[in-house]
């Protein structure tokens, strides 16, 4: 007879490449598993349950899906990106900066690279091939790849689910992710001015000086919102979960108060929009704690552990290993399947080698970041293709000197632990 574990994989798989979401196939393999070790199926409900309801983080997902999603109707994202190119569009390859800058002040708002591709990508796609500068497939790739910074700087919804399964915290998760973000962003920019001056591109759209005040102004309500999320969460006010609702409700106030540009009609879509998309969450999530109960029944950390311990592996070694197999499985899962199933089980062979949690959490995000980026699977490719219209082949030639980018970035945030935790360690974390 077949091993049940074995049995609940091939399951799993089957029913995933079949098309059934991952969440779903992860409860269908996991019950399989169950019945054929001759415990109640219903010991799956009562983990996914628990696991769902007994969680106060997981609040904080729904309502930073909201708030991107409110700021993508409203007129914030416009704001900024009339804020960030009075800042950066006087330099050769403008608009490709301020793409980038948009996306680092925007993920301080949603925590989502979804939201800020969808959102602030379609609107500076169509301002770089209006009078075309650049090529559609250039836009599309840069857009890409500044999306990807979106769950590394804070608030993060990647950060939220790592934290759920590695019980750290989410404040400090939080915090070592800024440094990596901007660095992130600071190496994409770098490679947008090379290739800017290799391509001959134009200077795009200069704002004179003098009307830096009054564009500064007009972005100031949307720019205070990271301040008032990070500053309240650091300074104690209010919990991540908290201040996602801050945010939520800021977003919604702002829109409709200060710059009147949500009507009752648009934000009942932006209800439901938001409830899909947490529900599709929900359903990886649940997926995830079923199958975990799985994993945590047949010891398959521990005996991960054991495996690796046979090759003496160092702390190096084993990050290494780390992160050539989360790149390789960003070609074929998305992000939050990867951060929910595969990460748990590298966490204690992590903690055995000494590796800070909270520096590996930074690491298996940015990793799973670049997996939407990375083809086949890359989320966030088919996203700008269908934006643009342009054919994956042409996005990712476009795209492979940010992708070198980021691997740099990546090795910085790898091999240099301090980068990654001199901010955790300033507000007071002990790792």
């Amino acid at each position: 007879m077949i091993d049940p574990f074995t049995a609940a994989i091939l399951l799993i798989a089957f029913l995933a490449f079949g098309g059934l979401s991952m969440g779903l196939a992860m409860i269908c393999g996991s019950t399989v598993y169950l019945a054929l070790r001759g415990f109640d199926p219903s010991i799956a409900a009562e983990t996914l349950l628990q696991g769902l309801f007994n969680s106060y983080t997981l609040l904080a997902i729904p309502l930073f899906i909201l708030a991107a999603d409110i700021m993508n109707i409203g007129s914030l994202a416009d704001r900024l990106l009339r804020f960030s190119q009075a800042l950066v569009g006087r330099f050769k390859g403008g608009l490709g900066h301020v793409n980038v800058v948009s996306s680092l002040i925007f993920s301080g708002m949603s925590g989502s690279a979804v939201a800020d591709a969808v959102g602030m990508g379609k609107i500076i796609i169509n301002m770089m091939t209006k009078d075309g500068k650049y090529t559609a497939s250039y836009a599309a790739a840069i857009t890409a790849a500044s999306a990807t910074i979106g769950p590394i700087i804070p608030p993060s919804i990647p950060m939220v689910l790592y934290a759920l399964v590695s019980d750290q915290s989410v404040g400090y998760l939080f915090a070592a992710g800024m440094l990596p973000g901007l660095l992130m962003g600071v190496v994409l920019m770098v490679m947008n001015f090379i290739i800017a001056h290799r391509r001959n591109f134009d200077v795009d759209e200069v704002i004179p000086l003098k009307a830096m005040p009054g564009v500064t102004f007009r972005a100031i309500p949307a720019l205070l919102l990271p301040v008032i999320l990070l500053g309240g969460i650091y300074g104690g006010v209010m919990t991540p979960t908290e201040a996602a609702a801050v945010a939520a409700f800021y977003a919604l106030a702002i829109s409709v108060i200060f710059y009147r540009s949500v009507s009752l009609r648009q934000f009942y879509v932006t209800l439901l929009s938001s409830a899909r998309s947490t529900a599709t969450v929900g359903i990886l999530i649940a997926g995830a704690l079923t199958f975990q109960y799985v994993v945590t029944r047949e010891n398959v950390p521990d005996s991960l552990a054991a495996f690796l311990g046979q090759y003496d592996l160092s702390p190096t070694g084993f990050l290494i290993a780390i992160n050539v197999l989360f790149l390789l499985l960003g070609c074929i899962l998305e992000s939050g399947a990867i951060l929910l199933i595969i990460v748990p089980i590298f966490i204690p062979t992590a903690q055995a080698l000494g590796i800070d949690l909270v520096h590996f959490g930074v690491i298996c995000v940015v990793n799973a970041m670049l997996g939407l980026i990375t083809p086949p699977y890359g989320l966030l490719l088919f996203i700008v293709s269908s934006i643009t219209k342009e054919p994956l082949g042409k996005i990712v030639k476009d795209l492979l000197p940010f992708l070198l980018a980021l691997f740099v970035a990546l090795a910085v945030i790898t091999f240099v632990p301090d980068f990654v935790l001199w901010l955790p360690r300033l507000l007071g974390y002990k790792g």
